[in-house]
């Protein structure tokens, strides 16, 4: 099934199907009528942006089973969630250096992304799976120490939100049964995260329900859908992260502190 990517050629963005080491060009709208140009692009010549361009990100919390027994936290009975700011995209291969004004950990999280492909809004389960237009790699960048910093309110939103805190793609993969999907994250060469979708306390097509009876999703916005055991700090001076899910491949960024 096509697997769409997005990519800037002579100061223009464009998008296209990816195949091998090449794009085929499409025209229209990735989300709408799309037709293909005939045109190939390899890859080489080419920077790749982030797949999409999200009019809200969703992050959700306490959504793995394996992670709620380990953190001793109750399941919630409804998904948890907080909005993550669009500006914090950076493309995939990027670099993302230390806030200047924060000083402690820098975590990553491995995520599988819900990228929506049509207006969703007081959706059914079915209705919300025909809104789901594919699925790409998240790295849910977070820092770690502002959550809690304030005794008062947590601060979730600020700890994701800094510029370059959330890279995904590389390409919004189409077709896939997400119920056979796991994400491999992989820190500095050692693998820190490896877990199943099928862990999910809200799966994805009853997730897209329920957030959509409190919110219009609109073509292009990602819901993150949390993560699993195994999310850690980043500690050195120079950090590579890479998020693996099999069918939609790997994202691949470096944190600099």
């Amino acid at each position: 099934m096509p697997q769409w990517i997005r990519f800037e050629e002579d100061g223009l963005a464009q998008f296209g199907t990816l195949e091998g080491d090449a794009i085929h060009v499409h025209l229209g709208e990735m989300f709408g009528l799309a037709t293909a140009t005939g045109r190939r692009v390899p890859l080489a010549e080419i920077r790749i942006l982030a797949p999409c361009v999200p009019s809200k990100i969703i992050a959700l919390w306490n959504n793995f089973h394996q992670l709620a027994a380990k953190l001793n936290v109750a399941e919630p009975p409804e998904p948890l969630y907080l909005l993550k700011a669009p500006s914090s995209v950076t493309v995939p291969g990027a670099t993302v250096e230390r806030p200047a004004s924060y000083t402690g950990r820098i975590v990553y999280e491995g995520e599988l992304g819900i990228v929506i492909g049509k207006p969703c809004a007081n959706a059914s389960e079915d209705q919300a799976a025909d809104a789901i237009f594919g699925y790409t790699c998240v790295n849910d960048i977070t820092a770690g120490d502002i959550i809690s910093r304030d005794s008062t309110f947590a601060q979730w939103v600020r700890a994701k939100s800094f510029d370059g805190f959330g890279p995904f793609g590389p390409v919004i993969a189409t077709g896939l049964d997400p119920t056979t999907l796991v994400v491999k994250t992989v820190l500095n060469g050692d693998e820190r995260q490896n877990y199943p979708i099928t862990d999910m306390i809200f799966p994805p097509h009853k997730l897209v329900s329920l957030i959509s009876q409190d919110m219009t999703l609109l073509p292009g916005d990602l819901i993150c859908c949390g993560t699993s055991l195994g999310v850690g700090a980043m500690k050195e001076p120079e950090n590579a992260v890479s998020v693996s899910i099999d069918g939609i491949g790997t994202l691949e960024n470096r944190l600099v502190q």
